[in-house]
């Protein structure tokens, strides 16, 4: 660095320095905010996918434990009268209900899964920010020019 440019970079007031470093911070924020505005954004879309399929599940395993009760009392009634058709009925589908069921619920596992609640990409530029900002720290008054963190 030569000697004019080291003059003009000492030559801003205080007051310049810190407008421009309270500028750049306010961007700063407002581009992170940003990304976490739209990681939730994406989040809730995933959620409004998944969480109507977790109510279906929970409807159709309901609904299956119930026709299964059914079948089970239906078994117990077909001993008593031998007639079997109420039984085969009932649980045949109990049966297609609980698949069901137990289709939607595995697919809003998976959705719920897939899709952290928590915002990671926000988190990961973050961290990224925050490593950066140790690297600068480090490089400008770690590279033996005489300056202390502690100045």
């Amino acid at each position: 660095m030569n000697h004019n440019t080291e003059i003009n970079r000492n030559s801003r007031s205080l007051s310049e320095i810190i407008g421009e470093l309270k500028s750049e911070l306010k961007q700063f924020a407002d581009t992170r905010i940003a990304m976490l505005r739209a990681e939730f954004k994406e989040t809730l879309t995933h959620l409004k996918i998944a969480a109507p399929l977790a109510i279906v599940g929970l409807i159709f395993v309901g609904t299956a434990y119930l026709l299964i009760t059914a079948a089970t009392v239906a078994l117990v009634a077909v001993f008593i009268d031998s007639t079997f058709r109420w039984f085969f009925a009932l649980g045949g589908v109990g049966i297609l209900w609980l698949v069901l069921g137990g289709v939607a619920l595995y697919v809003a596992k998976r959705e719920f899964e897939l899709k952290r609640l928590t915002p990671q990409k926000t988190l990961a530029v973050l961290k990224g920010d925050k490593e950066w900002l140790q690297r600068e720290v480090r490089s400008e008054y770690g590279n033996g020019s005489g300056r202390n963190l502690a100045a």
